[in-house]
């Protein structure tokens, strides 16, 4: 199936800000990875870098969601269903030769203190990884106010241990980072 234009731009731009960060990529780079033209960027994101990384954004932010819904949905036990989410970050970084990290960590942390709408596309991705597993956790029984810390720290846990493991190379603090969360969360079951 043939992707639109602006889907490759958006595809392309979320790819490079996992590998190079906001400030390493350039809209020339988005363009021709996306084997567009700068003017086809231009013409879908009047408002140039910024608004490319936003849309870049949440395509990640809806491919981690995905990844965390499958896993969530995989396994009743939630403890383990946090735990697959792990595994599975571990592997398809491993897989990527440690360069397919979080694109929403790494704009997050180069636009820290900014309030633009890049800071905005990245908490709002947070937020819906964490209403994905607060839900998860409610399904499972756990009262609202557990399931909503829960909620947050196995997220803020894994994109953590997400960039410890493609620092060290390693899929040691994912895994180790799976294990802890089960184990915690398995402290809260009713």
């Amino acid at each position: 199936m043939q992707s639109s234009t602006r889907d490759r731009i958006v595809v392309a731009a979320s790819r490079l800000l996992q590998r190079q960060g906001y400030v390493g990529t350039g809209i020339k780079q988005i363009a021709q990875e996306a084997r567009a033209t700068l003017g086809s960027v231009y013409h879908f994101f009047p408002g140039g870098k910024e608004a490319v990384a936003v849309a870049a954004i949440e395509h990640g932010a809806g491919e981690f969601a995905a990844l965390l819904r499958e896993a969530l949905d995989g396994d009743d036990d939630p403890a383990e269903a946090v735990a697959d989410c792990a595994r599975q970050l571990a592997h398809e970084l491993r897989e990527s030769g440690w360069t397919d990290g979080c694109p929403v960590t790494a704009a997050a942390l180069e636009t820290l203190g900014a309030d633009s709408e890049i800071q905005r596309a990245c908490a709002a991705a947070l937020r819906g990884w964490e209403r994905l597993v607060h839900d998860k956790l409610l399904r499972c029984g756990f009262p609202a106010p557990d399931a909503r810390e829960l909620a947050t720290t196995v997220v803020s846990a894994l994109e953590g241990a997400e960039v410890a493991a493609q620092v060290g190379r390693s899929e040691e603090p994912l895994l180790v980072t799976g294990r802890q969360l089960a184990r915690l969360v398995r402290s809260y079951e009713i």
